[in-house]
């Protein structure tokens, strides 16, 4: 029976730690010049209506480091683009590939083709969620903390996609979760009150970026107006404001606070030069890590591990 990847709600702790253990083991594999040709004679194909750097190439870029082949379809030039109905793009797709990468802006479609695709559908984005960012993010925290059990994440800005998988997998795992938000951009409250009712772990949602970092080992930030929002940028600008992640913000967090942005960032505003450069920064290994944990993603969806 086909997994899919539609939000951290469809794995288990379990599930966690196994991608963590293989995208580790592939990334100490890579660096050593081995290449595991899981994927081989396997296709992998990518629908992406929203602009992407990190995320399409590093799908792409698993794939053929795992013998697969990568195929990047923008919709528009599809028959979607001549509104083909989802059940017959998916149920043809599924006979021509293995795996279908989604990025998109409803969720709800995501789930629509998940249906309707008798093969593996992947979440790499939409308007509610992002689930492989938050996976290779965590690897990340893995890498650098040593773990994730005992560790206090502080999220400073919008409540997005990013924030609500943030809070998926904080209500599975159990770290320490405290988000800040201005009023009026808060995460969404279903979202939220379905993770603390699992009482997993402890998730706070604050106004004041202070209260939030304090303590924190990792301290995480995005954009103020994320893929779609932007004829909105201008008038978040001043709610924002004081959400910016600066040297003066980072010392009420634990002296080996480590920071992280998904990118792209906006330098100067969600966060300052300094600090995006600075010793604290991890941002470089988590984007790099995107591409070891798709592989671990690839490989455990398309060969049903």
């Amino acid at each position: 029976m086909k997994k899919d990847l539609l939000t951290l709600n469809d794995l288990t702790k379990e599930d966690f730690d196994a991608l963590f253990a293989r995208a580790l083991e592939l990334k100490e594999r890579h660096k050593r010049g081995i290449f595991d040709k899981v994927l081989a004679g396997k296709s992998v194909g990518l629908i992406f209506d929203k602009p992407s750097t990190r995320t399409r190439i590093s799908f792409e870029a698993a794939t053929i480091q795992l013998a697969g082949t990568p195929i990047f379809m923008a919709a528009a030039h599809t028959q979607i683009s001549r509104n083909e109905p989802v059940k017959d793009t998916a149920r043809v797709l599924s006979r021509y590939i293995d795996c279908l990468v989604l990025r998109t802006f409803s969720q709800e479609l995501i789930e629509e083709y998940a249906r309707e695709c008798s093969i593996p559908v992947i979440n790499a984005l939409s308007d509610s969620y992002h689930p492989c960012q938050i996976l290779s993010d965590l690897l990340t925290v893995v890498e650098a903390k040593g773990g994730y059990e005992n560790v206090h994440v502080a999220w400073i800005g919008d409540g997005n996609n990013v924030a609500h998988s943030w809070i998926n997998a904080a209500a599975i795992l159990g770290f320490k979760l405290t988000l800040a938000c201005p009023d009026g951009y808060t995460p969404d409250s279903g979202i939220l009150e379905k993770a603390l009712a699992k009482k997993t772990g402890e998730i706070r949602v604050v106004t004041d970026p202070v209260d939030a970092v304090k303590g924190a080992d990792i301290v995480y930030t995005d954009v103020w107006a994320s893929m779609g929002q932007e004829s909105e940028a201008d008038e978040r600008l001043a709610p924002f404001r004081n959400y910016q992640v600066d040297a003066a913000l980072l010392k009420h967090a634990k002296p080996d606070v480590s920071v992280m942005h998904c990118l792209p960032a906006h330098r100067g505003e969600e966060i300052t030069e300094d600090v995006m450069e600075g010793p604290h920064s991890i941002i470089w290994d988590q984007a790099e890590n995107k591409l070891h944990m798709h592989k671990a993603i690839l490989e455990a969806l398309i060969l049903k591990k």
